[in-house]
């Protein structure tokens, strides 16, 4: 597939864009061992497509915890800023394809579920912020990914219609929301999702392993 021929192109950033699932696992294990509890098998797979906000209330249903939402937000960003402003990077061949999609006119987009703290960070921190024509996070809209809203978002704030873009996601929730509005959606293999990647590519139009290996 050559990714030229799409007027634009949304891209999740953890796990696609940068190598950060790492950085989470050890935060939620960190965390939930600070309050006695060890991390469920499911839990990481279950708090990747929710927002800080969403994904606090989720903790605090399933473990019973007594803090609020915000003081747990706050301690997962103090957590893991400084790791996003100094020590994430992109992926394989990430920087030669965004900026061969921006030498091709391509229009580029983010729909993440992170805060704009974190990802202005990890994007600025790597050289490609400003490559980026919008930002979309699943904070400015009602319902996460699984859902087509915050492509539909990320759509709309480049000037372009669905079948104009493709979508890059690596988890599978991603890719349904994707399809769900009408997007090509490409599936970006992660390790920390191996277990689904037959299934993320039987689901998406295009799946690859390494940036390197995509045409513009």
């Amino acid at each position: 597939m050559e990714f030229s021929k799409f007027k634009g192109i949304i891209f999740d950033l953890d796990g696609t864009l940068i190598d950060s699932s790492h950085v989470w696992s050890d935060i939620d294990r960190k965390f939930l061992a600070k309050r006695g509890f060890a991390v469920p098998d499911d839990y990481f797979k279950a708090v990747s497509t929710m927002n800080f906000t969403t994904a606090a209330e989720y903790t605090i249903t399933r473990f019973d915890l007594k803090e609020t939402v915000e003081e747990i937000a706050k301690e997962w960003y103090d957590m893991s800023f400084e790791e996003y402003a100094h020590n994430i990077f992109l992926k394989g061949g990430a920087y030669n394809f965004l900026s061969q999609l921006r030498a091709k006119d391509v229009k580029i987009a983010l729909a993440t579920a992170s805060s704009k703290e974190l990802y202005e960070a990890v994007l600025r921190n790597n050289g490609v912020y400003d490559l980026f024509d919008f930002f979309a996070s699943t904070n400015d809209v009602k319902r996460d990914k699984g859902f087509p809203d915050v492509y539909e978002y990320a759509c709309k704030g480049l000037g372009l219609k669905p079948l104009e873009c493709a979508v890059f996601e690596d988890i599978i929730e991603g890719l349904q929301g994707a399809k769900a509005g009408g997007f090509t959606a490409v599936a970006c293999l992660d390790p920390h999702y191996i277990a689904d990647w037959e299934q993320m590519k039987q689901m998406a139009d295009f799946f690859f392993s390494d940036y390197s290996t995509l045409k513009v």
